[in-house]
């Protein structure tokens, strides 16, 4: 880390923030792109949530668990929330949030309509900015749910695009900023472009509005009295909250000079449109779009006074022209001298030139222009992604003193062995709109790229999910919303394990974070012991695993006629766990004997891991016909491998690890625990040659694999095929070998199948709104890439091979995986024709200067083509983009 007196401004603010001495990540851009459709919404008694709570009700209906809105920021505890509404005279309705489809609704499951872009952020949020993309023609909600209706999931997706709004240019672009001159004075600015050939009006409304915390009888933490919003003596609006203080908005004039009108209403829901029944409230949620598509002047509060309220602009725009607003959003005691002076846009040149300093200092400056780009966008959508999110199980599950009761069936139901739980934090998320909850292992992935960024948030969102009112009594970690109980892979303990040496140089490491999340860890790791052995073989199953379709059957469920599935990947990622607490362990006893004991036992558990892989029943989990890793399946009595080449059969490899003598020596607990394994227990010592020395005569380092050197061997011929796993842009979920060999199984009279799909999913498994059965992953590409690294730093240039397959090109497997990365990283990068993989065949993207430097992280990529998929702003994890272009930027140094 740098030292104090080298520290930039934004390391400074961060600084600050970490030791609280100023809160300057009080504000941010927190607020959900979709709240609608959420689980935490839903008081059905199926638990369609989809169904329950639909976008159409969203505009008129009070949220119970949080609030939404258009690229816009709210404080840390979601109390007061402030974003953009637009309307072009055109829509139906007034544009307050993201549109898109339901599950239902969607050919490949639910997915945003709308183009929008995180530009840039720093960790603080001292500079936000991002760009909505805003048709002047009437928005076609109608046209877009019923075309994708109407297509099979062997159709592509009927996007916003193929509609032809933006032919012509027809359209707005809208760029949100803010930067803050102090931890509660935000400064706001929306500049709007008109591309379109005409003059165009456009309606904006900047909303400040308070999440509804009274509405529901309860009392206690998070469920404060109704605040108000009004308009002070000064002109701006006075927003008074109990906890949270007295906050201001300023609203500069617009670009005719003329003052905006204020609106007020409060944010009830108006029961009278949506279920016939009297409004409890004069003024209720959808007052503005009333007000401002239907022209009823009496939907608003004229009295002034309101929990919402906005600023009401209406202005023309020339073609090719622009105009801007100024707001400010300030706390009385942080009152500026001058709202709109010289000094408002000075501060904006100031962040701006702190922020590009910020990244200069940790994005290579040799790096070329759209390398940095790419890494700049992937923070950015990172950063943007963080959400408050608010979730007690047991109050939802009970329902509301002030609400009709919730069916008694919930208490059967989704989420009711998870009552303890009670989430009301800032999380990175998936994707705000698509995946608007944290998912465990997406959460993990997400943390690699954020140590770069903001350690303190790193290890705290770490710790975060290990704390009693997110873990389970029984150690299980939450997976995510829809079935907290599901399992994802065990990737905790190894993004801690990375954040920890990523966030520090060694002897100035954080050991207490590491023996924090260590102690945690154990709960989990015993948890999985306990649960998904269910033989005490030391192979597991673990359900879906986050692999959603990969499988032959929905493992997440009970399989056909009873049958037992015991999975390689779930058995390989326990031996990863291993590995990883084995590696933690060694770390804490260098200073505390006492974790000798439990590296031994991590030590002893991964050979034991080891060993059932590679021959329980004869071979394991490897098939010695095939040369890989498969799932066994025993139905009737009858036990044979699932022979799907796929990404279950690669996750074996990550698990590897280097033991070293100078490590070891100094430790005589675990040191002699460890000879005396070698000596007493040949009998797995025989057959897991991963226990080898560099040198026969002296050995100083061993390395712990679960495959050994010929077994690596041949998967990587698998791996490095262009007719199998090798695309052009990394390593494929599934290999195209079944493309023409489908997998086929038959069970009582029905026929399971896999076959190479390398686009979106083709079938209706696990939701279908993804596609493990052919696309590209980042998550599994990045662990495969640093197993790659740590096989090389054992076998060194003694182990060599053939990269791509057949090409004659020998290479070492730190070479190979510099060709991943490389492959991973063209995804993003214009060819000489200017066109990203990511986008397709999209011209805009390739020539149009007002979209061609935009940048999409996708969800997964299309196994042959690079085409983005699924989620289309997941920059979580596909922000480790970012990380292998520094990487690879350091080996051309």
């Amino acid at each position: 880390m740098p030292e104090a007196k080298t520290l930039d401004a934004e390391a400074v603010r961060l600084a600050e923030d970490g030791a609280r001495r100023k809160n300057w990540k009080r504000w941010g851009p927190y607020l959900a792109a979709r709240q609608w459709g959420t689980v935490r919404e839903d008081y059905s008694a199926e638990g369609t949530c989809w169904e329950y709570f639909p976008h159409d009700h969203a505009r008129s209906r009070a949220y119970r668990w949080g609030e939404d809105g258009l690229l816009g920021l709210c404080d840390r505890e979601g109390r007061l929330c402030f974003a953009l509404a637009l309307w072009n005279g055109r829509d139906p309705i007034l544009k307050e949030r993201l549109f898109g489809l339901t599950n239902a609704q969607g050919n490949h499951g639910e997915d945003v309509k709308e183009c929008y872009f995180y530009l840039d952020s720093t960790p603080t949020h001292s500079y936000c900015k991002a760009l909505y993309k805003y048709p002047q023609a009437e928005f076609p909600y109608q046209r877009l749910v019923e075309e994708n209706r109407r297509r099979g999931r062997n159709d592509p997706e009927f996007e916003l695009a193929n509609t032809g709004v933006f032919d012509d240019d027809r359209y707005f672009d809208v760029f949100a900023e803010y930067a803050k001159n102090s931890p509660n004075d935000t400064l706001i600015r929306f500049i709007v472009t008109n591309h379109g050939p005409d003059a165009a009006t456009l309606h904006v409304l900047p909303t400040l509005w308070f999440r509804n915390t009274w509405s529901w009888g309860r009392s206690g933490e998070g469920y404060w009295p109704k605040p108000r919003i009004i308009r002070a003596e000064d002109g701006t609006l006075l927003a008074d909250h109990l906890s949270l203080g007295h906050f201001h908005l300023a609203c500069a004039p617009g670009p005719n000079e003329s003052a905006p009108e204020w609106l007020f209403t409060d944010n009830e829901t108006n029961t009278q449109k949506l279920f016939g029944a009297p409004n409890s409230h004069p003024f209720v949620k959808d007052a503005f779009h009333e007000f401002v598509v239907h022209g009823r002047v009496e939907a608003v509060n004229p009295a002034g006074v309101g929990t919402k309220a906005a600023a009401h602009y209406r202005f023309k725009i020339q073609a090719g022209q622009s105009s801007t607003l100024r707001l400010r959003l300030f706390a009385s005691d942080e009152t500026p001298k001058d709202y709109f002076g010289p000094g408002f846009d000075d501060v904006f040149a100031d962040r701006i030139r702190e922020a590009d300093a910020f990244y200069a200092g940790r994005i290579p400056g040799h790096l070329p222009d759209e390398e940095r780009r790419v890494a700049r966008q992937a923070y950015a959508g990172l950063l943007w992604s963080k959400q408050f999110y608010h979730y007690g199980v047991r109050d939802w599950l009970e329902g509301d003193p002030t609400e009709p009761a919730p069916p008694a069936g919930r208490w059967q139901g989704r989420n009711r062995d998870w009552r303890h739980l009670y989430n009301r934090d800032v999380i990175s998320m998936p994707d705000k709109w698509e995946y608007p909850w944290y998912a465990a292992w997406d959460l993990a992935f997400h943390m690699i790229a954020f140590a770069r960024l903001d350690p303190q948030f790193a290890k705290d969102q770490l710790v975060l999910l290990l704390r009693e009112w997110y873990m389970h009594p029984n150690g299980q970690l939450p997976a995510y919303e829809f079935a907290f109980d599901d399992v994802n892979p065990p990737v905790h303990a190894w993004a801690a394990w990375r954040t920890y040496k990523m966030t520090g140089a060694r002897a100035k490491r954080d050991r207490a974070f590491l023996e924090r999340v260590f102690q945690k860890l154990l709960l989990n790791f015993t948890w999985w012991v306990n649960r998904k052995d269910a033989e005490g073989n030391n192979l597991f199953s673990g359900g879906f695993l986050g692999l959603d379709n990969i499988g032959v059957f929905d493992r997440s469920k009970p399989l056909p006629t009873g049958a037992t599935l015991e999975q390689a990947d779930a058995t390989a990622w326990m031996a990863f766990y291993c590995t990883t607490m084995l590696s933690m362990a060694l770390e804490l006893a260098s200073e505390d004997p006492v974790y000798e004991d439990l590296a031994s036992k991590f030590f002893e558990h991964f050979v034991a891991i080891t060993d059932a892989m590679n021959s329980v029943g004869g071979a394991g989990l490897w098939d010695e016909r095939d040369a890989f890793y498969y799932d066994q399946l025993r139905i009737d009595g009858r036990q044979f491998p699932v022979r799907v080449r796929s990404a279950v059969g690669i996750i074996p490899l990550f698990a590897v690890e280097i033991l070293r003598n100078e490590v070891t020596d100094r430790l005589p607990g675990f040191s002699k625990r460890l000879h005396w394994f070698l000596e007493n227990r040949k009998e797995l010592a025989r057959h897991i040659s991963h226990l080898t020395a560099l040198d026969e005569t002296v050995q100083t380092h061993r390395l712990l694999a679960v495959p050994t050197r010929d077994q690596l061997e041949r998967v990587l011929r698998y791996l490095l095929d262009e007719n199998e796993f090798l695309s052009p842009f990394g390593i494929r979920s599934l290999s195209k070998f079944h493309r023409e060999r489908p997998f086929v199984l038959p069970v009582d009279g029905r026929q399971y199948r896999v076959e190479y799909a390398p686009g979106e999913s083709n079938a209706g498994l696990f939701g279908g709104n993804s596609n493990w059965r052919g696309p590209l992953w980042f998550p599994i590409n990045f662990l495969l890439i640093e197993a790659l690294e740590r096989y090389h730093h054992f076998y060194g240039d003694g182990l060599r091979v053939e990269c791509p397959a057949g090409s004659g090109q020998w290479l070492n497997l730190k070479q190979v995986a510099r060709q991943l990365a490389t492959r991973l990283t063209r995804l993003f990068l214009p060819d000489a024709n200017g066109k990203r993989p990511c986008f397709g065949d999209d011209p805009r993207f390739a020539r149009d200067p007002h979209w061609r430097g935009l940048v999409l992280f996708h969800e997964y990529f299309h196994g042959d083509s690079g085409l983005g998929l699924g989620a289309s702003q997941q920059t979580g994890w596909t922000a480790l983009v970012a990380r292998l272009l520094e990487d690879l930027g350091k080996d051309r140094e």
